[in-house]
């Protein structure tokens, strides 16, 4: 799915607020937002967060990790799920989004609120961009025209960075900046907190395979998190969300199926969640038939063809012009404190954590709660001592599916935890035949800043590859 890109066209991108505000507020707020904010003399630092988190959903709704963790299937044109050279170029993410943030933070004059926010929304998008490529330029990057060819960092120093800025950032925030352009939480900046300190949950979860130990790196990290100032998401009222007005600003999904018909939702998604009898499959797929994954064309366009029922991504209802991409859900963060509680990082129990995090997921979606039979599964239920395989396999699963259909997410989850436990792609065309682990450098890449990349490549254990791992991977 193409990332969305707002820019130049702000206006529109107003009309995804919720909030009850007056189109006078929008005006005193942003001035003329005909006007490009990057070809001003003085940027109009709300009309660049308003762009900022307009575009966000491009990440929770990006599809080619969705087929390296089959949420997904191809249908008419396979390739990604596939495993086809992922040789993609990460620079875009920087001379847009981040450039924004960057320009936020250089021109704030003195709003903590808005910088605060602006930190915390690049960390989030350096963790995408590092996630899928592992090193990338950090420390030396968005520093202008002079620094054309920045270094490569290692995906270790990235994150741990990644932890200090969205600390300071939490202790940033001031009880008087106001936080303009903020189409998420309308200038709340208790609900920025929560959102800053579970993506420190979600960055400290991710480094389990790194660092497992409880009182380790991770485990500390996590569990300040925890009491970092406002705490972390708890409801879902308080869920990362972008919601779409329609009209010039549709939601990914109906766009997806807007004259098209090439990606639905896999078979092995529906048979995951059919082995579990989870309803809220009803709101994942328009049916319950998935489609087959990882198929050439000339068996899945007859498959096609012979069944046209198979499972659109999402229900008709929630594919309309006005959906929501949720980017950061109570949910996850009671799944991984219910993870974390399992692997002794925290005291928190486990069971209440776990059962909260689910319980959260079906109302974030609209479904009726499940009732105890759902919990007592051998595939759900957790043991009542932590610390067992089974548990974890348990929680990531649930983990996977909470985030769906955010393909980043579950593809992180996969490549973490190795569940759920998935079959390479049948018809995969790769030399390898493995899921994709990494997206590789683009050509592009090689020609702009070529000694730097080269000095990356050096830094990941089976170099360039789409079979190499990423730091916290290996």
């Amino acid at each position: 799915m193409a990332k969305i890109n707002l820019k130049g066209v702000l206006v529109g991108a107003l009309a995804l607020s919720l909030l009850a505000t007056s189109c006078k507020r929008y005006s005193s707020d942003f001035g003329d937002t005909n006007e490009n904010p990057n070809n001003i003399t003085k940027p109009i630092l709300g009309a660049l967060l308003t762009n900022v988190l307009s575009g966000i959903s491009g990440t929770a709704n990006y599809t080619r990790p969705g087929y390296y963790c089959q949420y997904f299937a191809e249908t008419q044109y396979p390739g990604a799920s596939l495993y086809d050279l992922p040789q993609l170029a990460y620079e875009g993410y920087y001379s847009g989004t981040l450039q924004d943030l960057q320009t936020i933070i250089d021109k704030a004059e003195g709003n903590n609120n808005m910088t605060a926010v602006s930190r915390i929304l690049k960390a989030y998008y350096f963790a995408f961009v590092t996630d899928c490529w592992g090193p990338v330029p950090y420390s030396e990057a968005l520093k202008g025209a002079g620094a054309s060819t920045p270094k490569y960092d290692k995906q270790e120093d990235i994150y741990k960075d990644l932890f200090k800025e969205l600390r300071e950032a939490v202790n940033q925030f001031d009880a008087s900046s106001a936080i303009q352009g903020d189409i998420v939480y309308g200038g709340n900046a208790t609900k920025w907190r929560k959102f800053a300190n579970s993506l420190r949950l979600r960055l400290a979860i991710q480094l389990s395979k790194k660092y497992p130990a409880a009182g380790g790196f991770a485990a500390t990290e996590f569990a300040a998190a925890l009491v970092a100032t406002d705490g972390v998401i708890t409801s879902n009222a308080d869920n990362f969300k972008i919601d779409y007005p329609g009209g010039a600003y549709q939601y990914d999904w109906y766009n997806t199926y807007n004259g098209r018909s090439d990606i639905g939702e896999s078979a092995t998604m529906t048979g995951i969640m059919s082995a579990r009898a989870d309803n809220r499959q009803s709101m994942y797929g328009s049916s319950n038939l998935g489609v087959p994954y990882g198929r050439q064309r000339t068996y899945i366009d007859p498959w096609q063809q012979a069944n046209g029922s198979w499972a659109r991504v999402l229900t008709a209802s929630l594919r309309t012009p006005t959906g929501s991409a949720t980017v950061m859900s109570a949910s996850e963060t009671y799944l991984h404190r219910a993870e974390a509680a399992d692997r002794g990082w925290t005291a928190e129990n486990m069971n209440t954590m776990y059962q909260n995090g689910i319980n959260e997921s079906f109302a974030q979606w609209g479904v009726a709660a499940p009732g105890a039979s759902y919990f007592s599964q051998p595939t759900v239920v957790l043991s009542a001592a932590p610390g067992s395989a089974a548990n974890i396999a348990n929680i990531a699963v649930q983990e996977y599916i909470a985030a769906y259909p955010d393909g980043y997410r579950g593809w992180n989850i996969w490549r973490r935890t190795g569940y759920p436990t998935l079959t390479p792609a049948q018809d995969a065309t790769s030399a390898s035949k493995q899921i994709v682990r990494r997206f590789t450098y683009s050509q592009s890449t090689y020609g702009s800043n070529a000694a730097a990349t080269n000095a990356a490549v050096a830094l990941i254990p089976g170099g360039d590859t789409q079979d190499s791992k990423v730091w916290w991977d290996q």
